[in-house]
């Protein structure tokens, strides 16, 4: 057992006030340009290189010891939001889902509404288009939940749809949701969109601390910082050709039927995509087992991450999923300072390591009598027996021939 892994405090506080910064930036998927300002100006302050992709995705880049960039970290900037699907006849918004969530959490909430000119926003409330028991009795209870029974008060004198539009408010403006952070006495951190933003304060942190130590790791390591997986693209565009294993940083479901947890760090063997990179899993595993880093093995159904956008666009790297725990994803969302740091101990473990298989990783493929399949932890796996008997191997098999066929003319 190695020496328990301690973040320092300045690291876990300033972690926390850029956390909290961060998630007083609005940034629904589709309108993320100024928290990647903020993004970029602080990677700026600590000298990480950085470029942004086309749309906006920003990619940085550790110092390593290798010549390729052999790693990444990627986090997501972006959260669930919505958009104006209609102005209504009595002043009022309906709204569609940026992201995957239900009406029933975005009821209630306060938002601001983002027309096409960059320095207005008007504020608002979702409400049930029945909200008041004093005027609908026990029908406030039996009313259906859904997004065409929803729509957003706006905090103006308006009552028609010709009043909305004299404001500027259009079909497909964005609508963000207020977040309304709060770090409880216990640790919790408590707020809206602490999926997405919590990684991103992790891994801004980690690259804070790498670059104040000038500590040069084993591998060039890229951070991305996606702006679409909550609609299910981020990774899948921008990440550098080479990279040989990837971790995503993202939320850890608690709730019930679930073993992830809130003060530790969670680490997915699957989600709705499928399995992660069986040695990459286990790697952090061990990491977290030498390090003392309170860790749980946890599976998602309904969950999917930048890895799966990653692996199915086309990217060959082992890719993994590292989790903070979260209560309550994509409604009132809770963690614990405890849960980030845990998370930030692992990856900082991680980055100073090398590659799960060192040769045989360096390179995109090669030849079978080099693949690391001596490395698998179950070397006496047997081969299912082709014939009744006992068979610790599968036998004798024919050489086979030539193909084509040396005569072919």
């Amino acid at each position: 057992m190695g020496k328990k892994a301690v973040m320092p405090e300045s690291d876990r506080a300033w972690m926390i006030d850029t956390l909290l910064a961060l998630l007083q930036t609005p940034s629904p998927s589709g309108r993320t340009d100024v928290v990647m300002q903020v993004i970029g100006d602080i990677f700026n302050d600590f000298g990480v290189p950085f470029s942004l992709t086309r749309r906006g995705a920003l990619i940085a880049e550790l110092p390593g010891k290798s010549q390729t960039t052999d790693r990444a970290v990627v986090v997501h900037a972006d959260t669930i939001g919505c958009m104006v699907r209609g102005l209504k006849d009595n002043g009022r918004l309906e709204l569609i889902p940026v992201g995957t969530f239900s009406a029933r959490f975005a009821t209630g909430a306060r938002v601001r509404i983002f027309s096409d000119d960059p320095d207005e926003f008007i504020t608002g409330t979702v409400l049930p288009l029945k909200a008041s028991g004093h005027a609908f009795g026990d029908e406030i209870d039996t009313q259906p939940t859904g997004w065409e029974h929803v729509e957003v008060r706006i905090d103006r004198k308006v009552s028609s749809r010709e009043d909305l539009v004299r404001l500027g408010i259009a079909v497909g403006d964005f609508v963000a949701l207020i977040t309304s952070p709060e770090l409880a006495a216990d640790g919790f951190i408590v707020s809206r969109h602490l999926d997405g933003k919590a990684g991103v304060a992790v891994a801004l942190t980690l690259a804070r601390s790498f670059a104040e130590k000038k500590v040069v790791l084993p591998h060039r390591t890229t951070i991305m910082v996606t702006i679409t997986e909550e609609v299910g693209h981020g990774a899948s565009d921008g990440l550098p050709a080479d990279v040989a294993e990837l971790v995503s940083v993202d939320n850890a479901v608690c709730a019930p039927g679930q073993h992830s947890i809130e003060d530790g760090v969670t680490i997915p063997m699957a989600d709705l995509h499928g399995p992660f990179d069986y040695h990459l899993t286990r790697k952090l595993c061990r990491l977290a087992e030498e390090q003392k880093i309170p860790y749980a093995r946890d599976v998602f159904r309904y969950y999917r991450s930048d890895a799966a956008a990653a692996i199915e666009a086309g990217a060959g790297t082992r890719a993994a999923l590292v989790g903070f725990g979260l209560d309550g994803s994509h409604g009132w969302e809770r963690t614990h300072i405890e849960s980030l740091e845990a998370t930030y101990n692992l990856l900082h473990a991680w980055l100073q390591t090398p590659l799960t298989f060192a040769k045989w990783d360096a390179h995109p493929s090669g030849k079978l009598r080099d693949f690391p399949s001596s490395q698998q932890p179950a070397p006496s796996e047997q081969w299912v027996p082709l014939a009744r008997g006992e068979h610790g191997d599968p036998g004798d098999v024919s050489p086979g021939s030539h193909w084509p066929p040396s005569d072919v003319p």
